[in-house]
Parts: C-alpha cells; structure tokens; sequence
C-alpha cells in the first residue's frame, strides 16, 4: 500500500511516518558507541518541530542503527530512565527539545558521567542505588499493621522540610552533575543524602540514629562543598544542596547529645 493509498489509522500509514519525517533541515548528532573505551560516531538526522533529544535517539536507532543502546520507558518525565549527558550536561531527554540545546545543529550524546558504562548511551545504576541503601534511604516503621494509620500534620515543620525533598524519583541527573562524587567515588552523592534528609524529617521513622551514623562518615554529608551542581540540574526543580546542609545540622545535634 502507497502512502497515496493509506486510510487514517492505517499501521503502514504510521510506519511511514515515523521512519520518513517531514525534513525542513537536519542536524549533526556524535552518540558515544562503546563503553568506557569508544568513540563518537556521527549521524545526520532530520529536524522537525517539538522534536526531543530522545526523538533523535529512537530515530537514530530505528533508521539508521538498530544495534545502538540507550534507555527510555515514560517518555513524559516520570520514570527518569532516558537521562544522558546532552551537550556537557545531565539532562532527561524526553524532556529537553533539540532547539533549546542544538549549537550550530550539533548534538553530542554521551551516557551519564560518574557511573559505569554498559554500552552506548547505557550506564550501569547499581552503585547509585547501592549508595541510596548505604545512606538508609528506606523508612523504618516504628508501627505495625495492627496499629492505626499514623497521621502526619501537614502544616508541621518536619513534614514541610519532607515535601519539599520528596518528589526525587531516582534518575541520577544530580548524580551525574556532581563534582564530588567525580572526585571521591565513594561520596554517598546528593540523591542518597536528599533521600535521607526526607527520612529524617518523617515522624513515623524510627532508624534516625543508624541513619544519621550512616551519613555522617567522610564520605557522607559533610564531603558536600555545597558547589549546588545538583540543584541547579535537578529536572525536579529539588534542592539537594539544602537537604544535605539539613544534615549536616541534624549530624551536629546528634553529637552535641552525645547520640553519635
């Protein structure tokens, strides 16, 4: 069946279009291939209108190299799994459009910077999800199913403290952005610690003090230099510099109570 042919609905129709799109112009894109040892290869790739960074990647793969590697799952800005390095910097993909970030019609993909990679544009997460656990990101409950359901007041101090760290759904963005966890690989990183903050403030948890023990080694809350590279990069609009400065006040509370 032509295009000519095609009725509304059709799957050739749709087929057709995704892999030939209107092209007004086209722009340069160098994707790293390879894993730590690689190299960047070029791809020429049709520019359209509202056109993503990750619509260039899955134009890429499914046009010009079915083989390439990367990740995606929402495609709206929920999951955080399409998150690459766009021209320099950490960015989720799906939310970044190409005619805010294209210098000279020129991209360059990299995978995230301070975690392995696995192939292309894949980076392995295990270490950033290892350090969440390290920081007792998981809340301990000091209730039981048989109790009632504990209420949180939502106007208290500890619970406005919670609300304005807890929206962090785990991309690694902040991660990646991070100076010091690039200088000193075994930093907890700012996510874990924004996490541990959010713990901290939640009356319902009873692991405070392994926690705060947890974080405040050095290579906890306290490696921060408070540089803001994960604030300013968070696509969640968070502030993980002030969660950690958070803890490093809860930490010296701690000790001066001698519960350190």
């Amino acid at each position: 069946m032509t295009a000519g042919t095609a009725q509304a609905g059709d799957p050739s129709r749709e087929r057709q279009s995704e892999t030939t799109p209107p092209v007004s112009s086209s722009i340069d894109v160098d994707v790293w291939r390879g894993d730590a040892v690689g190299q960047f290869v070029r791809y020429r790739v049709p520019r359209q209108s509202s056109q993503t960074v990750l619509d260039v990647v899955t134009w890429i793969q499914r046009n010009l190299d079915p083989t390439l590697a990367y990740r995606y799952a929402c495609r709206v800005g929920m999951c955080g799994s399409c998150a690459m390095t766009v021209n320099g910097v950490a960015r989720w993909t799906c939310r970044t459009h190409v005619d805010r970030v294209a210098a000279r019609d020129r991209l360059e993909l990299r995978p995230l910077a301070n975690l392995p990679v696995v192939r292309d544009l894949v980076c392995d997460m295990r270490e950033f999800f290892d350090k969440w656990a390290a920081a007792r990101g998981r809340l301990a409950p000091t209730a039981t199913r048989k109790d009632p359901v504990p209420r949180v007041a939502p106007g208290s101090r500890e619970r406005r403290a919670a609300d304005a760290a807890i929206e962090c759904i785990g991309c690694g963005v902040c991660y990646a952005s991070c100076d010091i966890v690039a200088w000193r690989p075994d930093y907890l990183g700012p996510a874990a610690l924004n996490r541990a903050w959010t713990l901290v403030n939640d009356v319902r948890d009873g692991g405070n003090r392994e926690r705060l023990a947890a974080i405040a080694g050095d290579a906890g809350c306290h490696a921060c230099h408070s540089q803001a590279n994960c604030t300013e990069r968070c696509p969640k609009h968070l502030a993980p510099t002030a969660s950690i400065a958070g803890l490093k006040r809860a930490v010296s509370r701690a000790l001066l109570k001698g519960e350190l």
